[in-house]
């Protein structure tokens, strides 16, 4: 229960106490940030030093497992800034920007697994083939951190992927054309039929970004719940759904685009998240 619960603490400290602007200028707020993965990781290791280890070795009950995981913290983000710094990327290089992210994290939770393997006797592959499974305890940690990827972390790889696209804070609403036929006296006279003159409209309103969030969250949710009980034919229905709601807005190429672009990454992320779950608690 030790593992999950390190896991848990450091998304908690990863992308619930790190501000969009501790993100974006994470250079500055690296020290910051790192507080804060000290402070959550000393509170879930101070509690089972006292509750299920007894105050016994601190040494190798407390301080060794939380130098180790708050040192490689800051060592790994720091180089990841520095890589980032080195490597030119331009708008279109958002699946190296992924990339970036997703070895990140797994870089961080490997760490927690050889800490856990060196101080606890810790073993990745028995912890989850043991007999009778996870208990309750465990399984509810487990389900939190499904909840914590199904949501925050898979939006924010959607995100990374999906980049920034000239109407993406615009919703695209319709086309429409009008003409407006001019007939001078002349042109009557000559037995012409005049000037038409046709006019093209663009018709965009303002998306709200916080509610294409959540509808975003509690689409995967979904998913994860329906692959989990097999129901795989009513995702189906999810996907239809989101296109009708967007029917107008698919004559816009790059939106379209856009659209589907995100609608399979959800998908896919909740999908594979929903077999996890089920492979584990099941």
């Amino acid at each position: 229960m030790l593992f999950l619960s390190l896991v848990l603490a450091h998304f908690i400290a990863d992308f619930y106490l790190q501000t969009d602007d501790m993100v974006i200028e994470k250079r500055k707020n690296l020290r910051k940030h790192v507080v804060h993965q000290l402070l959550i990781t000393a509170i879930v290791l101070i509690g089972y030093w006292i509750f299920q280890f007894n105050f016994e070795n601190p040494l190798k009950n407390l301080f060794i497992p939380l130098i180790l995981i708050v040192i490689t913290h800051l060592l790994i983000d720091f180089i990841k800034i520095k890589l980032l710094d080195n490597i030119k990327m331009n708008n279109e290089d958002n699946m190296k920007r992924l990339g970036f992210f997703v070895i990140d994290q797994l870089l961080h939770i490997g760490v927690i697994i050889l800490g856990c393997e060196f101080c606890f006797n810790f073993n990745l592959v028995s912890y989850f083939q043991q007999p009778g499974g996870l208990g309750l305890m465990e399984a509810v940690l487990f389900m939190f951190i499904m909840l914590i990827l199904a949501t925050t972390v898979s939006g924010h790889m959607i995100k990374i992927l999906l980049g920034t696209l000239p109407n993406q804070l615009l919703t695209f609403e319709g086309k429409y054309s009008f003409k407006n036929e001019r007939k001078e006296a002349d042109f009557v006279h000559m037995g012409k039929k005049g000037l038409t003159e046709e006019y093209n409209y663009t018709i965009f309103s303002k998306h709200d970004l916080s509610r294409g969030k959540l509808i975003g969250y509690i689409e995967r949710l979904l998913v994860l719940l329906l692959t989990f009980y097999s129901a795989y034919p009513a995702i189906g229905f999810i996907v239809a759904a989101k296109s009708i709601a967007r029917f107008k807005q698919m004559d816009d190429r790059d939106w379209a685009e856009y659209f589907l672009l995100g609608t399979l990454t959800s998908m896919f992320l909740g999908i594979t998240l929903g077999i996890l779950l089920k492979a584990v608690l099941t």
